[in-house]
């Protein structure tokens, strides 16, 4: 027996009405190459956003074809989000930070038929143009007085485009899984693969992570999207915003720009904020040189790396910042877990609460995950057994566009997410390391995230990683690498013997190498992968103080 309720498909256009209607005079303030600081209202955002869909459909483009992206975080790549997956069509977001060869590649791999690009990616795609066959038409995030001199073929500013099109467009119904955008990863092993979401599960995500254990969003709250709109939908927030009503503020190429993080922070009343930990740690690092505060930011949501207790401490205690952490991967929507503290938690006496902050918290709704071991039998959580992590969900990716690597993705329609963690008791998460970082010394694991939380911890270290490197008797053995505080010149010794007592005696890393910068991922993550490549011929002392 079936229930008797209405059959009505959730699709983003049903984010976007519901965003016309009921908070239509909430503003959008972005920045901006050629406006400083522009603002508007929902209602403004939503009639652009038809334009679009006027101007794509009058051009030729069909029912799941992929229209491309090669922008910053703004109110025209708000607008592309909605006036292309509203229309049918595939918004395919391209990482502007990729090496020139994976961005032609995705063009391609993709088929993208037109490129809106901003004014700063002209010189970039001019070079890769004669690779980009498929692209027939590229539109310059920007009016005609600031347009730049292209010889891109058919190049028209988005201003111009779009002011030949009514803001009239019926937007239609669909079936809740057609595609509505694709993101690829970053491609740190071979080429980069593309994740093709729905119009159902970008709605799905965007309702459970709105939940007040999730991210906890309403109409109260504004928004500072640091993450980038070309990484995995800005971790959802541009649909988020427009359902929960909330004020949202985009930093545009400035997202790193802690000057600029703070002014927007401070002049337009953010109280949430989310983006990966190095944000924060150069946020705090202008805080404390300047003198200047945040006063209305209330929460952060940091993931894509392990957060350092230190910084979470800091920005609570100095700055009145909560900093949650979460977890999740492209794959994923990207949203998997939370730390919000459950009532159990919160029973705890407080040096056992304060060690949870540190964990990547629990499954939000939607989301089924376990631990595995060799044999994929599933582990207890019991906060000791530490094993390969699986996801399944409505917004969790059941295979590749267009490909064929499968390894991931087992018969029970479980995905393996490369990373390896514990369960405590509580049903808290915590990531101990990726797979292939994990470092296995005399048959045992030692995890380098934890030793990182710890080095930073250290009042002279600016930034910490841990890789392993070959050991003749141990097998592997974790190496120290550090960027220290401007003004500091801490010892071997002094950082070692910072983690006596703090783990065990031959988890202790038997080197340590100072750099000036540590090697980030597009994605603004820590490349492990590029770290070892540089030490791959470093030499461990002879004589350790770990085993």
């Amino acid at each position: 027996m079936l229930g008797q309720m209405m059959d009505r498909p959730l699709l983003i256009s049903m984010i976007a009405r519901h965003a016309e209607q009921w908070h239509a005079n909430r503003e959008i303030v972005s920045v901006t190459a050629d406006q400083p600081r522009h603002r508007y209202t929902f209602r403004e955002a939503l009639t652009r956003a038809r334009k679009l869909s006027n101007a794509l459909t009058r051009g030729g483009i069909k029912h799941g074809e992929r229209i491309a992206t090669l922008a910053w975080n703004d109110f025209r790549h708000f607008e592309i989000y909605y006036g292309v997956s509203c229309a049918g069509f595939v918004c395919h977001t391209i990482n502007p930070r990729l090496f020139e060869d994976q961005i032609a590649y995705i063009a391609n791999h993709a088929q993208d038929r037109w490129l809106f690009l901003d004014p700063a990616f002209v010189p970039l795609i001019e070079t890769l143009q004669p690779r980009l066959p498929l692209i027939e038409k590229f539109v310059v995030l920007t009016d005609d007085a600031h347009m730049p001199a292209t010889r891109l073929p058919n190049a028209i500013s988005y201003e111009a485009l779009l002011a030949q099109e009514s803001g009239d467009f019926d937007w239609p119904d669909f079936d809740e899984n057609t595609a509505s955008s694709l993101c690829y990863t970053s491609g740190t092993t071979g080429d980069p693969k593309g994740v093709l979401y729905s119009h159902r599960s970008t709605v799905l995500h965007a309702m459970s992570a709105a939940l007040p254990d999730s991210m906890n969003l309403s109409s109260t709250q504004t928004i500072l999207a640091v993450v980038p709109m070309f990484h995995v939908n800005a971790w959802g927030l541009p649909y988020l915003g427009a359902m929960v009503g909330a004020k949202l503020v985009f930093p545009g190429a400035k997202m790193g720009d802690p000057e600029t993080l703070q002014q927007l922070i401070e002049s337009e009343g953010v109280t949430f904020a989310a983006g990966v930990p190095t944000v924060w740690q150069g946020l705090i690092a202008h805080l404390e040189k300047s003198g200047k505060r945040v006063d209305s930011l209330k929460r952060v949501l940091s993931g894509g790396s392990a957060v350092p207790v230190a910084l979470m401490d800091q920005m609570r205690d100095k700055y009145g910042v909560e900093v949650v952490h979460a977890w999740g991967m492209t794959e994923n929507s990207p949203l998997g877990t939370v730390c919000s503290f459950s009532p159990e938690v919160h029973r705890l006496p407080v040096a056992q609460r304060e060690a949870q902050r540190g964990k990547q918290g629990r499954a939000v709704f939607g989301v089924e995950v376990k631990i595995v071991d060799e044999n994929d039998t599933a582990l207890p959580h019991d906060g000791k057994a530490f094993g390969a992590l699986k996801i399944r969900g409505p917004w969790v990716a059941s295979g590749y566009y267009k490909s064929g690597d499968s390894a991931a993705f087992d018969r029970k329609g479980w995905f393996g997410t490369g990373d390896v963690a514990t369960f405590d008791p509580f049903g808290y998460m915590q990531i101990t390391d990726r797979t292939k970082d994990v470092i296995k010394s005399g048959g045992e694991w030692i995890s380098s995230i934890e030793l990182e939380n710890l080095a930073v911890a250290h009042p002279a270290v600016a930034q910490a990683a841990v890789i392993a490197i070959a050991h003749p008797k141990w097998q592997e053995r974790p190496l120290l690498v550090i960027v220290p505080k401007p003004g500091q010149k801490p010892a071997r010794e002094e950082l070692l013997n910072f983690f006596v007592g703090k783990v065990a005696k031959w988890w202790i890393p038997d080197d340590v190498a100072f750099v000036d910068k540590l090697p980030l991922t597009a994605t603004g993550k820590l490349s492990k992968l590029q770290l070892r490549q540089q030490f791959q011929d470093y030499k461990l002392p002879e004589s350790t103080p770990g085993r």
